[in-house]
């Protein structure tokens, strides 16, 4: 399975990546999962779309990259960590893990990461370093944890 990444800002998507990208996100989030949130947070607009492409160009992995500042006052974060269900069991979740962590080391160099993780996630983003901060708590009605990354 050849996947492609490419990461831009909001503003040098096209309105293909941008339809596909959303598509992908309402598909598992509020499709899937039953989630009825505003996905259109109004913070795509200063994020950084991480795309994973297969061989016919097509997102089938998908991240949100923000900037301190954004989520957190002193934190970097990410989110909308997603893949197509079609491909889900092919280690493409990690694989898209780990260039979520080599982005976030360039464009965001040193910064700490702090993420809202769907509880039954916890051992995933453990595994790439994330310590749980705090209790449990619910987010749009599903249980999340704050997880922080200190480099």
């Amino acid at each position: 399975m050849e996947i492609k990444f490419v990461c831009l800002p909001f503003d040098e998507l096209n309105i293909y990546q941008l339809y596909e990208l959303l598509k992908l996100r309402q598909e598992v989030f509020i499709v899937e999962q039953q989630c009825f949130y505003l996905d259109n947070d109004g913070r795509d607009l200063e994020s950084f779309h991480l795309m994973g492409m297969d061989q016919n160009n097509k997102i089938v992995a998908y991240a949100r990259l923000l900037p301190p500042g954004i989520s957190y006052p002193d934190y970097a974060s990410f989110g909308r960590i997603v893949t197509t269900p079609t491909f889900r069991g092919k280690m493409l979740g990690k694989k898209l893990m780990e260039e979520v962590m080599t982005k976030c080391e360039s464009f965001f160099p040193s910064q700490p990461i702090k993420i809202s993780a769907q509880s039954y996630l916890l051992r995933f983003y453990e595994s790439f370093g994330f310590l749980k901060v705090g209790e449990e708590y619910l987010e749009d009605d599903i249980p999340h944890h704050a997880m922080v990354f200190y480099h």
